[in-house]
């Protein structure tokens, strides 16, 4: 319980940005007043693997903003990515939010055994054969 709630705070900070104390109290609020959901075992290497792919992804973001304030990326692919079988509804979650949180994808939509359609944006003089993001 208490790592769903810090997980959803530290959502919550990343995604409002601001690390006040009304922010953080509004942000603790949300956290534990969402609802509970499912109960699914967790696994803990999973889970630790998203949060060290979260901490990759912010210097990621800064970097593909400014290639694309530098660059205007006109050329857009949407492809499926795969997806581990047996992921809890946390974990695709964080997949989502990972994926979504650089400025050069988003997700789509999410289909239960293909996995997530992806929209991706391309400069005009890329190849498209960039790796792909988890």
């Amino acid at each position: 319980m208490v790592g769903t709630i810090l997980l959803r705070l530290i959502l919550w900070l990343l995604l409002t940005a601001n690390f006040t104390g009304v922010n953080l109290l509004v942000g603790l609020l949300v956290a534990v007043l969402l609802p509970g959901g499912m109960r699914v075992r967790r696994s803990w290497t999973e889970l630790g693997r998203g949060l060290g792919q979260m901490l990759r992804a912010i210097p990621q973001a800064y970097r593909e903003a400014v290639e694309m304030m530098v660059t205007p990326h006109t050329q857009e692919k949407i492809q499926v990515h795969p997806v581990a079988p047996n992921r809890t509804p946390g974990l695709i979650f964080l997949d989502t939010f990972l994926i979504t949180f650089t400025p050069k994808t988003i997700v789509l939509n999410y289909q239960e055994p293909e996995g997530y359609v992806v929209h991706h944006l391309y400069p005009p003089t890329d190849n498209h054969s960039g790796g792909q993001k988890s």
